[in-house]
């Protein structure tokens, strides 16, 4: 099966649900971002210096794909009937995620640049991608119905992606002052 239908030539696209829009509507162009957010998620994780970070960061794509899903599909219950959805859950385990890092990571007083590791970095890419896709989300809503879980979930994601990005941050700086520790040592055996 070719990947191209020629479908969209003329400026629309199909939705979830079969139905043609134009590919500049508010609906595809809100799928889109979290789209791209989703994308940016997924090189976040292969930057990761943390596997147990990578796993959460990939729960989280697939979480994109529900959302992103219900969102291109005008009868949404179309697709709650075809796929899993976004629920309270998923908002829970952002806000555990989010509650355990905290706890774990040094307090901050005042702004941080964004990232000072790759992943970190990235991270951070994906923090403000996030929040340009609740801005869409917000504008969409004013015309359509989305349910308030979802809204939920996309208000988490973008701190979520900040205290990923500090958890990154601090465990490349750990592994930085363990790495120099090392090469101390091996040079003190050595002279």
């Amino acid at each position: 099966m070719a990947i191209y239908t020629k479908g969209g030539d003329k400026g629309s696209t199909s939705l979830f649900d079969g139905e043609r829009v134009s590919k500049d509507s508010l609906r595809v162009s809100t799928y889109g971002t979290f789209d791209e957010l989703n994308a940016n998620i997924s090189l976040a994780d292969k930057f990761c210096i943390s596997e147990r970070n990578k796993k959460i960061l990939q729960r989280v794509e697939y979480r994109m794909f529900f959302l992103q899903g219900e969102i291109a599909t005008k009868d949404a219950e179309k697709f709650r009937s075809k796929s899993r959805i976004i629920t309270d859950d998923d908002v829970h385990y952002l806000e555990s995620i989010i509650d355990e890092y905290t706890a774990q990571l040094p307090k901050v007083n005042s702004f941080i640049l964004p990232g000072s590791s790759l992943a970190g970095a990235q991270l951070h890419v994906c923090r403000t991608v996030c929040r340009r896709a609740e801005r869409q989300l917000v504008a969409f809503m004013k015309v359509n119905p989305v349910r308030p879980e979802i809204e939920r979930y996309v208000n988490r994601l973008s701190d979520f992606m900040y205290i990923m990005a500090r958890s990154e941050d601090h465990q490349d700086y750990l592994e930085t002052v363990i790495e120099k520790v090392v090469q101390r040592y091996c040079k003190a055996i050595e002279g």
